[in-house]
C-alpha cells in the first residue's frame, strides 16, 4: 500500500462520500445491504465477515450490528487514507493478507473482533513501516 500521511481535501470528500454512500435511507444507521453491496458479497456473508447472527441483519438499528458495521468502516476509510482510493481499500480489506497478523485479512480480523491490530497495523504502515 502507498502512504499517505495526511489525505488532503480531496480524500476527505472521498472518503465523506463513501461513508455517506452506506447510510441506511432516512435513519442515522449504517446500512448493512449496502455496504454488503460495497463488498461484492451477498447479504448473508456480511453476517459472516462482521460477526453477527445473519437474524442479526434484520435489524440495522441493533447497537451490536451497527458497531461491527462501524469497525468495519473504521478499518476500510482508513485503508483509503493510505491508497487514497477506496475501491483498493475494500480489496485490500477483503482480500490482502496481513502478513504481521497471522496471514489473515483485515475482514477476518474485524470478524474475531480485533479491529484496534488491524488500524494498529494501518497506523504503523501510515508512518512509514513496511508489511
Amino acid at each position: 500500500m502507498a502512504t499517505l500521511a495526511h489525505p488532503d481535501a480531496h480524500a476527505q470528500r472521498l472518503l465523506s462520500g463513501f461513508v455517506a454512500s452506506l447510510q441506511e435511507p432516512h435513519t442515522p444507521h449504517i446500512s448493512p445491504r449496502r455496504v454488503a453491496d460495497v463488498l461484492g458479497v451477498q447479504f448473508s456473508r456480511l453476517a459472516d465477515i462482521i460477526g453477527v447472527h445473519r437474524n442479526t441483519m434484520r435489524n440495522p438499528a441493533s447497537e451490536r450490528l451497527q458497531d461491527r458495521l462501524r469497525d468495519m468502516v473504521r478499518v476500510i476509510t482508513a485503508a483509503a487514507e493510505l491508497t487514497g482510493d477506496t475501491d483498493r481499500a475494500v480489496y485490500w480489506f477483503m482480500n490482502e493478507p496481513i502478513a504481521t497478523l497471522r496471514r489473515r485479512t483485515a475482514a477476518e480480523l474485524v470478524a474475531d473482533g480485533h479491529t484496534d491490530a488491524v488500524l494498529v497495523h494501518l497506523e504503523e504502515l501510515s508512518n512509514g513501516a513496511t508489511g
